[in-house]
């Protein structure tokens, strides 16, 4: 006698979609470890990259970064792979989230997905670019101004920074860039869900502008270089963005008056 009770039909899609979603995810955990070591190993040609523009706002000053911990240094290392090894590893894991998602899709919904798909690393390429070759130079040179020389009534004010401290606020300003250059495919997603449009995107533009600057506030240094760095071209793509939606819907209608005479 068999004790175990067949499988309801209706479970077994289900159960696929979870073994599949299971393999999908341990293919992008092996890329994020696989990108892990490999940065790992490089850890210290990607702290040179990244403590480079402060090591040029100070050049000649025989500059130093310090750590006072005994394992500050090697978490600092360990935490800058993990986080380069997971840039490293987006393309392993975008195609893991293609391959998963494009059987579930019709051929025209394929096609409208994967350019949100190829956007993404490249939008935030572009923010992490800004971020690393206009603002950190700028932001820099601001922070380094408070510093004060010795005199006979004060104190001198000197910048001694921490390894660790430097480096999280340099990925963090990075990662920040990146995400917020994701604004346009964010809009132009909720416009082809229906849950924008282009006329809302610009009746609310005039609030958009203030929120943009109030994020940037937020994200970048304190200084309002910084800030402008970041308002500015998020301001760019979301008029880009009204224009992308236009196209989303333009694209929809064009496609309703085709399947309108064929119904």
């Amino acid at each position: 006698m068999n004790d175990q009770a067949p499988i309801d039909p209706l479970r077994q899609p289900l159960l696929a979609h979870l073994i599949e979603l299971r393999q999908r995810f341990i293919w992008s955990l092996l890329a994020i470890v696989v990108g892990f070591a490999v940065c790992y190993y490089f850890a210290p040609e990607i702290y040179g990259f990244l403590v480079k523009p402060l090591a040029q706002a100070t050049e000649g000053e025989h500059r130093r970064l310090i750590y006072t911990g005994l394992t500050e240094a090697f978490l600092t290392y360990v935490k800058l792979a993990l986080w380069a090894g997971c840039f490293l590893a987006f393309p392993v894991i975008a195609i893991q989230i293609w391959i998963f998602v494009a059987p579930g899709l019709y051929k025209n919904e394929r096609s409208a997905f994967l350019p949100f798909l190829v956007a993404t690393p490249v939008l935030f390429m572009m923010g992490a670019a800004i971020a690393y070759y206009l603002v950190f130079p700028m932001a820099w040179k601001f922070f380094l101004s408070f510093e004060m020389p010795a005199s006979p009534d004060n104190l001198p004010i000197q910048l001694e920074a921490r390894v660790s401290e430097y480096l999280s606020l340099s990925m963090t300003i990075i990662l920040a860039f990146g995400i917020a250059f994701q604004l346009p495919v964010v809009l132009i997603l909720l416009t082809r869900a229906g849950l924008l449009s282009a006329a809302k995107l610009s009746k609310f533009r005039r609030y958009a502008i203030v929120l943009i600057f109030i994020v940037a506030a937020i994200l970048t240094p304190p200084d309002v270089i910084s800030q402008i760095s970041l308002a500015v071209p998020l301001l760019v793509l979301y008029e880009l963005s009204i224009l992308g939606a236009k196209w989303v819907e333009k694209k929809r209608a064009v496609g309703n008056a085709t399947a309108g005479p064929q119904a």
